[in-house]
């Protein structure tokens, strides 16, 4: 597609910043789920953590104008639902018109930034339930990490339990993506096994007053149909870091479509990065995979 000038998204920012409010109360809206009862999300929250690496470039994504290209190239693809973001992209993209009959998910926790020694204390920075209602946006997502050996992840769980009860009051859908966490060589580590998967969905099920509005983010793992037998709520399966095999990707999300629980995809640096072809083939590929 053809891309805009992004001079002009410039001076509209620094001359008008009543713009965003104004783009976001009359931009178009659609039910959370497509006509076929699923969902196809971009996602891209990772850089407000500090963490720009795709694959082995460590800042692949650091390049502002290069990002919104892709995104808008994504967001263009026939099929695709909707954004997962931090306010300064969705305040981008919707300048740039390009989240007229998307929904927007609003990212809330961004305090735990990528190598810092409190990164386990996951501060809410980012967007709040009431600012995401307030500005017509559609959902909400939560990273909700847990670490045994580190008491930050107790004020997350904290945090995370008010932003579901906040949400279902609001009949808002929250969507909480769990892990277990640890420390290792000085990075956190998420665990990818079947079980600590299972473990994390079970505490994170029951944050908050009430359950009626939480969706669960989920990775694909070994044994996904235990993974999934889990929980009753309903559940999107994230993309991760791509490394090097996509095509193994596309064969996981396609098993994860057929079970039940799993709605749709929530996918950002696999697809908006692809290690093959381009942005918007890759999306148009997963498109597929949701939508057939």
């Amino acid at each position: 597609m053809a891309h805009p000038d992004f001079s002009e998204l410039r001076q509209l920012r620094a001359h008008s910043p009543e713009a965003v409010a104004t783009a976001l109360a009359s931009r178009s809206r659609r039910p959370l789920l497509a006509e076929d009862g699923r969902m196809m999300v971009i996602a891209c929250d990772h850089p407000a953590r500090g963490s720009l690496g795709v694959g082995g470039d460590p800042v692949a994504m650091a390049d502002r104008e290069e990002l919104l290209r892709r995104l808008l190239d994504a967001l263009a693809v026939p099929g695709v639902d909707g954004l997962l973001a931090t306010p300064d992209l969705v305040d981008d993209l919707v300048l740039l018109g390009a989240l007229e009959d998307k929904i927007v998910v609003g990212s809330l926790n961004r305090g735990g930034l990528s190598g810092a020694r409190f990164e386990m204390d996951d501060r809410f920075g980012a967007y709040s339930i009431a600012g995401i209602v307030d500005q017509g946006l559609d959902a909400a997502k939560t990273l909700t990490r847990i670490n045994f050996d580190d008491e930050g992840s107790a004020a997350t769980l904290e945090a995370t339990a008010h932003a579901v009860t906040e949400a279902a009051a609001a009949k808002l859908p929250i969507m909480v993506e769990p892990f277990i966490s640890r420390h290792e060589n000085n990075k956190v580590q998420n665990d990818l096994s079947t079980d600590a998967v299972i473990r994390s969905i079970a505490i994170a099920s029951a944050l908050g007053t009430s359950s009626a509005y939480t969706w669960l983010k989920v990775p694909y793992v070994e044994h996904m149909e235990r993974v999934m037998a889990a929980t009753t709520l309903p559940a999107v399966v994230l993309g991760g870091d791509p490394g090097g095999d996509s095509e193994g990707l596309f064969t996981q999300w396609a098993h994860a479509m057929k079970l039940d629980g799993v709605m749709g995809l929530m996918v950002g640096r696999s697809l908006l990065y692809p290690s093959t072809g381009t942005t918007s083939d890759a999306v148009a590929r997963a498109v597929d995979v949701v939508h057939g």
